[in-house]
């Protein structure tokens, strides 16, 4: 045969988006929460709103169960000067090789059981928002969106996949604001044009709803940002004269929305303790043109290969609740 000749198998996912969302659906308070959290997203960046937006959270979901533990923990968190967004990543991007992240591998094993993913992380986002926290997400795969769109307050749109023009079509159509990180090589110009893409109406394959493979036709969305996350190559870009060259390249182009800066990732060289250092850098010299920060934090500090510690990461070091705590309030 011609085709599919490396495939070893093609499994049908057994819930439409349609099916998924009426098995676990969204309440009126959810709903509201999340429109209500967009919006305060969209003043911030926009600069309407005066507060620092803090996405924080760990790197990713692997427990539900510590998950929803964190998210209590945040909870308690009352600071007028800030807006907390939790992370709530569930798909990962890898340079080589390693786990893909809860959706795609929910048990950790290889076995790959995506309905399963897609159900836990849908429940998880639903019990997020129900105390009251939005949520935030990097969005990796093109279907995904459908199946929990509806629960998230913010996307990223990583380093690998910013100069994607599937991404850029993606971003074009989703309902909240978006960030695009500077490129692996820590060059901001990708950012700053997929961002330029992204504001335009867009047609592409996609699928609806039912499940069905359609062709999507957006009308552009003209929230999105930058997000400085550094580079492992070149290094940090989270001082002042890489937010005004970020600024600069925005400006030229006529984007106001202010920039997020990654205390993680090239920006701390996935260090933990270096990420503490970045983020005490951003708030005591906070530049007008940052709107936003976000943190890589879990129950427990550091990281782990595989899931031993409760509330410890299985991919990047995070900064530990009691770290992150001081930090949140020292805002």
């Amino acid at each position: 045969m011609a085709t599919n000749q490396r495939v070893v198998s093609n499994k049908t996912v057994t819930l439409s988006p349609t099916e998924l969302k009426n098995k676990f659906p969204s309440s009126k308070q959810i709903i509201n929460t999340v429109n209500k959290a967009r919006l305060t997203i969209e003043n911030i960046l926009n600069g309407r709103d005066k507060r620092l937006l803090v996405i924080v959270g760990p790197c990713s979901i692997h427990d539900p169960e510590a998950a929803l533990q964190y998210a209590r923990q945040l909870k308690t968190i009352d600071n007028p000067n800030i807006f907390i967004v939790m992370r709530t990543y569930f798909e990962k991007p890898r340079t080589s090789v390693g786990w893909s992240g809860l959706i795609s591998d929910p048990d950790i094993n290889g076995t790959c059981n995506v309905a399963r993913g897609l159900e836990i992380a849908r429940q998880l986002l639903i019990d997020i928002n129900g105390m009251g926290i939005p949520c935030a997400t990097e969005m990796l795969s093109m279907l995904t969106p459908q199946y929990i769109d509806d629960l998230i307050s913010f996307v990223a749109i990583g380093a690998r996949t910013v100069e994607s023009q599937p991404h850029r079509e993606l971003a074009s159509g989703l309902s909240m604001p978006v960030g695009f990180k500077n490129n692996s090589e820590g060059k901001i110009l990708p950012a700053v044009n997929a961002i330029l893409s992204a504001s335009e109406p867009k047609t592409f394959i996609g699928c609806n709803n039912d499940g069905h493979i359609s062709e999507v036709n957006t009308s552009g969305n003209l929230n999105c940002c930058v997000i400085l996350r550094g580079s492992y190559t070149n290094g940090p870009n989270y001082e002042h004269k890489y937010i005004e060259e970020c600024a600069d390249l925005q400006q030229a182009r006529g984007q106001t929305l202010r920039a997020v800066i990654d205390a993680s990732h090239g920006n701390s060289n996935k260090s933990a303790q270096q990420q503490i250092l970045v983020i005490r850098n951003i708030i005591q010299n906070k530049h007008e043109f940052c709107g936003g920060i976000m943190i890589e934090s879990f129950l427990e500090p550091g990281n782990q290969k595989t899931p031993i510690i409760f509330g410890k990461s299985i991919t990047d070091e995070c900064i530990g609740w009691e770290e992150t705590k001081n930090i949140l309030y020292s805002i």
